[in-house]
Formats: structure tokens, C-alpha cells, sequence
């Protein structure tokens, strides 16, 4: 079925025009084809960093709802959704975080992450009815991710946030004079031409993944998920976090693997809690006092005041 105003809507996006820089790409090497992408890419950063103000007025949105009970979903459909599917999902082993604090919601519903889900996307009621059905309440904050800003699936998330009294964010790669979604706080990447065209999981995927990476990361950080540049709240889930956890005690503390093996082992497995122990030189119950007291800040549970 022909629909000639989205094909005039996406024929004015940036991320649909041919980018002059890789229209030989077709004939191009190997080599060459790769030293494009990799030029292209390298723009991708600097374009975020412009919208740092914005993505600072989103992470204290998030900082602020987490600290009253509240959650994170992000909202997409495609590539986006996929990326604040992943996101969300390794918040919980990284951060300690249970499950639902962040959520991802992708058009098309849990089979869409792998296979695409054709037209699933295009409906808003689609998009509402996930907010509803995720059971999306004013406490939370919903964030609405795609690249070109236009997908209904999103549009009718946020929109339906709003309803409930959600604040809400968005993330896409048109520019601001052109974003018109009601949001509480934009986050608009320029990116440019995508280096094969339209092919939005490129430059303005890459785009996304920065920026939700720093929305949680910043979260979690201003949330006491860390020590210095460690992370102390990770679970012990495999093997590798089981090393990454002695690792982080030894480092901290100045143990050996094996006093920090045991002193995990006297935490319950728990990071910060052996920090705390050790460190501070309380028992487990006592740690676990002292970190409820300084809201899970190790610095402040150890009576240190520049936290």
C-alpha cells in the first residue's frame, strides 16, 4: 500500500540522503569500504557530545525517579528497541539492579529482538498498549528511541506516558528544529548521512548505544553502584563475575585472591559489602546497617565526607 506522505517525510530526513562521502563504496576494497565506516563512525561521538546538555537533563530525570521507586522503559521499535533491550538487560549483572528497574519495550513484542516483525511498528496503539500492559506507572520515566523520530510505535508510547504523568524522553537523530514529539527532555544526535543509505542501525544505532550507555551508567553511578571506577554492585552470576568480584575486593581492599575469596564468601557474595567489612572493619550486619544508612554509598558508610 502507497503512503506518499511518509514517503516525503522520509525522503527530507537526514538519515535518508545519499552520503557523498561512500557512493563508491559499491566498487570500493575491502580496506576501503572499512576506513569509510570508520571515518563515519568517528563523527558519531562528536555529534553526541553536542546534545550533552540535554542527555544530563534526562540522566537527573532517571537519577530522581529511580530514587523514588520508580523505573526506566525504554520504547522502540527495530534497531532502537533492540538497544534498549540490551541495555536494560545488562543493567541487573552489571549494576546489581533487579529486573524491572529498567525495561525494554520493542514493537512486535519478545520475538521482534530476533526476527523483524513486520508492521508491527505502525500503530501508536501498539504503542500504548504496551505501557499499559508493561504496567507503566507516574513514578516511572518512559524513553522513546528512533532514529527518525516518526515511528508510531514510540510516538504512541510516550504519548500515552504522558497521559499517566510520566516523564519522558526521547532519543532520535533529527535535529531539534525539526523534532516536534512532546517530550520532557529531547535528545537530538545529528548524525548525517548513513554510510549505506537509510541504514539507520549505523551511525544512528551506534548514536543510541552511546547515549543509553550513559544514561545508565551516570544513573547507577550517582546511585553508590560504584567505588572509585569499580563496579561493586555486579552479581555473581559465572565465572567471570566471580573473578571480576575477587578482583575488585583485592584491588580495594589490598587482599589476596584467596582473603578476598573469603571475605566475599563472609559478604554472601556481595561487592560492597565486603568493601565495607573489610575497609571499616564491621561485621555483616553491621556492613549492611551502615550501608542503609548512607543509601548504599560505601563512601559514606565508611564515615568518609567527600562522596
Amino acid at each position: 500500500m502507497s503512503d506518499p506522505k511518509l514517503f516525503s517525510e522520509l525522503q527530507n530526513l537526514a538519515t535518508e540522503q545519499k552520503n557523498p562521502r561512500s557512493t563508491h563504496i559499491d566498487v570500493a576494497s575491502t580496506a576501503e569500504i572499512l576506513r569509510i565506516i570508520n571515518e563515519e563512525d568517528k563523527l558519531v561521538a562528536e555529534a553526541v557530545g553536542k546534545e550533552l546538555r540535554y542527555i544530563e537533563q534526562a540522566t537527573e530525570i532517571v537519577v530522581d525517579a529511580f530514587r523514588n521507586g520508580g523505573r526506566l522503559f525504554y520504547v522502540g521499535a527495530g534497531t532502537s528497541g533492540r538497544l534498549g533491550i540490551l541495555d536494560a538487560s545488562e543493567c541487573p549483572p552489571t549494576f546489581g539492579t533487579p529486573p524491572e528497574m529498567v525495561q525494554g519495550l520493542i514493537a512486535g513484542g519478545p520475538e521482534a529482538v530476533f526476527k523483524a516483525v513486520e508492521g508491527a511498528e505502525d500503530l501508536e496503539s501498539n504503542g500504548a498498549n504496551a505501557i499499559k500492559t508493561a504496567g507503566v506507572t507516574s513514578k516511572d520515566v518512559v524513553c522513546g528511541i528512533a532514529a527518525s523520530s516518526r515511528t508510531p510505535y514510540a510516538i504512541g508510547a510516550t504519548a500515552a506516558a504522558n497521559v499517566l504523568g510520566c516523564k519522558t524522553i526521547f532519543i532520535t537523530c533529527v535535529s531539534r528544529e525539526n523534532f516536534v514529539i512532546p517530550v520532557d527532555v529531547a535528545i537530538c544526535v545529528v548524525v548525517g548521512p548513513e554510510v549505506v543509505t537509510g541504514s539507520t542501525r549505523m551511525k544512528s544505532g551506534t548514536a543510541q548505544k552511546l547515549i543509553l550507555n550513559m544514561l545508565t551508567t551516570t544513573a547507577m553511578v550517582r546511585l553508590g553502584k560504584t567505588y572509585e571506577n569499580m563496579m561493586i554492585d555486579l552479581q555473581m552470576t559465572n565465572k567471570k563475575l566471580i573473578e571480576r568480584s575477587r578482583g575488585i575486593v583485592m584491588a580495594i581492599c589490598d587482599v589476596t585472591y584467596d582473603e578476598a575469596a573469603d571475605l566475599l564468601e563472609q559478604a554472601r557474595g556481595h561487592v560492597k559489602t565486603a568493601l565495607v567489612m573489610h575497609l571499616g572493619e564491621y561485621s555483616y550486619n553491621n556492613a549492611l546497617e551502615a550501608l542503609e544508612t548512607s543509601d548504599g554509598f560505601v563512601r559514606i558508610a565508611l564515615g568518609v565526607s567527600d562522596q
